[in-house]
């Protein structure tokens, strides 16, 4: 799969270098050329010097051809726009920006675009967002019968009650992270896009609540 990401800093580089490792193509954009440094001399990728939210350097970076793009420069305002960009004018179906604003990110999370803040953001955060990579451990209980883990559901399950989500899989949810903020979950909770669900599983059944809920939603 081709990337996109915004921004040759220590997260846009190591991002970058991950996503290569892992057999994808990359292009990393920055308006500052001696920012690609930190990609060594080994990154195959392409460095393109420009700003991200340009629409002819992000069509350079093979933009309509990308399957996720990552705006994680150091401005908020550069950020949330490239990602828009990359959404409404390219269909980019998934697209996560990086904030250091935390009171801003419900205004983006209603925008469509996922947001993390920057005192909780590492690489692994992005790449959660951007690629499936299926369900985290957490913890485990010293028995071994019962897991927590993070677990995310299908697109196609937004809008569903997490209680229609316990009934359906036999899990329970633990916690809900949203716009960076973990809370208990209340009777009417929906979950709602950018959602993180943290699941109280039986070990033994853990891949088979993964699958269900990485498969679509099917009707009641």
């Amino acid at each position: 799969m081709h990337f996109v990401i915004m921004g040759c800093g220590r997260v846009g580089s190591m991002l970058a270098l991950s996503l290569e490792q892992q057999g994808h193509s990359v292009a990393i954009i920055d308006r500052d050329e001696t920012a690609f440094r930190r990609l060594g001399t080994a990154f195959g990728g392409q460095r393109i010097k420009g700003i991200g939210f340009d629409r002819d350097t992000l069509i350079e970076a093979g933009i309509d051809q990308a399957y996720a793009f990552a705006a994680v420069s150091s401005g908020d305002n550069s950020n949330i726009l490239a990602a828009r960009v990359a959404r409404e004018t390219f269909d980019v179906a998934h697209v996560v920006a990086r904030i250091y604003d935390p009171g801003r990110a419900e205004i983006y999370q209603r925008l469509g675009i996922p947001t993390v803040a920057t005192v909780r953001w590492t690489s692994d955060q992005v790449l959660r967002r951007l690629v499936p990579l299926g369900s985290v451990p957490v913890h485990t209980d010293p028995s071994g019968q019962v897991t927590l883990a993070e677990i995310p559901p299908h697109v196609s399950w937004v809008g569903t009650r997490l209680q229609q989500i316990e009934a359906r899989t036999g899990a329970r949810v633990a916690y809900v992270t949203r716009l960076g903020t973990a809370s208990l979950p209340a009777p009417d909770t929906v979950f709602q896009e950018g959602d993180l669900l943290h699941l109280l599983v039986p070990h033994a059944r853990l891949d088979e609540i993964e699958a269900h809920l990485a498969a679509p939603k099917t009707a009641d």
